[in-house]
């Protein structure tokens, strides 16, 4: 099968969820498959010649189509009076149509793939049978963002959240193939034949991510880019409302924070006993000389690849139910779950005082992830829907 992949962004480095879950696909992809690549770019900075070296192996074309920063205010404006969501607007540029249609005449692929609803007006006219993945449920992820905004902001967040709605909606009959991160996802797409939606969960490195015996130098450790707005938010809340409980019971516990271009409210929290790390080349590390992972999201939707690693590498766990209901690990056996501070204080002080609490949970973690998640079994679930919707055509 030859399949066209487009990608809202260049999926290098691994820094972000979206990049993570598009470049291992692709990676599984190319094992049975002819993928010619698309990857938009917004972003100046970008390092495309390293980039092209680390997905060109696996790739028979590899394009980057750049678009600037005067187009993305021009294509937001035009998407808000066209009432379609900005965060289509953001992505799209006339011009990149102009060259993925050329690319898509140029190999004539069998199947065409877009990550993310911010592709989909690339592709969903096009008469090539047609993958989408949804991956999130972004109007979810607006709907929580707007409980917690400032009030100016709130009509920003609830204008967007019912654009994303519509869109999402709107573009479920235009694609043959439908894919999503978690159920829980997927029952939040406002669709009466939403279940046709495939379930294609993240996996994890396994060979990459294992445990490592070294000094631990941390009590905790959060992972993540640290500019995505639930992040930030996670690191707010342990920083102001979890970690001042702990503290007066173990007042020593340290906390690392790691991860790429940390905003400015997360490096408002760095004292002491809370190190902020910013850019690490290698984030096993991170996990490696920290005791216990925490993932306290409230806001946010999809499956967190930060818990996946940290179990791989046997790390007793920590996280909500709003995490977790996309993970599906066993609460008090392979992760523990709280659902306000005091709740999540108390689990890192039992497990930062309790040994073998934390090595059993973190065994049975690790367990847990090996058994469950892997990119080669969850790309393929996808990848035999498209072949069949291929047969089907024929």
């Amino acid at each position: 099968m030859k399949i066209f992949v487009l990608l809202p962004r260049i999926p290098w480095p691994l820094e972000k969820g979206d990049k993570l879950r598009a470049y291992n696909q692709v990676k599984q992809l190319a094992k049975n498959n002819e993928v010619i690549l698309c990857a938009l770019n917004t972003n100046k900075k970008a390092n495309k010649e390293e980039a092209f070296k680390a997905l060109q192996p696996y790739c028979v074309s590899v394009t980057f189509i750049d678009i600037n920063k005067l187009s993305i205010l021009i294509n937001l404006a035009i998407a808000f009076f066209r009432g379609l969501p900005l965060q289509c607007g953001y992505f799209y540029n006339a011009k990149a149509h102009k060259k993925i249609r050329n690319i898509i005449k140029k190999h004539k692929p069998d199947m065409l793939f877009g990550q993310l609803l911010r592709v989909a007006e690339y592709i969903r006219y096009e008469e090539t049978p047609k993958t989408i993945d949804y991956q999130d449920v972004f109007s979810m992820g607006m709907k929580r963002r707007s409980k917690i905004a400032p009030f100016y902001m709130k009509p920003f967040f609830n204008m967007e959240y019912k654009r994303l709605r519509r869109y999402e909606h709107d573009i479920f009959n235009d694609f043959d193939v439908k894919t999503i991160i978690s159920i829980p996802d997927r029952i939040h797409i406002d669709h009466p034949k939403k279940d046709e939606i495939l379930i294609v969960p993240n996996g994890v490195d396994h060979e990459y991510y294992t445990p490592q015996d070294c000094e631990k130098k941390y009590d905790i450790v959060f992972t993540g880019n640290m500019a995505y707005a639930p992040n930030v938010n996670a690191v707010e809340y342990l920083a102001n409302h979890i970690l001042p409980l702990v503290w007066k019971k173990l007042p020593e516990t340290k906390l690392y924070i790691a991860g790429a271009t940390p905003d400015p409210r997360v490096k408002k929290v760095a004292s002491d006993k809370i190190i902020i790390s910013g850019w690490i080349d290698d984030m096993r590390d991170a996990y490696a000389q920290s005791k216990i992972f925490i993932a306290p999201m409230r806001i946010g939707t999809g499956l967190q690849n930060k818990l996946l690693e940290a179990m791989s590498m046997r790390l007793p766990c920590i996280t909500t139910t709003l995490a977790n209901n996309s993970l599906h690990a066993e609460e008090d056996k392979e992760i523990l779950v709280g659902n306000n501070e005091q709740e999540l204080a108390q689990h890192i002080i039992t497990l930062l005082t309790d040994k073998e609490k934390a090595d059993t949970l973190a065994q049975n973690g690790y367990d847990f992830v090996h058994r469950v998640y892997d990119w080669g079994e969850a790309t393929k679930i996808m990848e035999n829907e498209m072949n069949l919707k291929l047969k089907t055509e024929n």
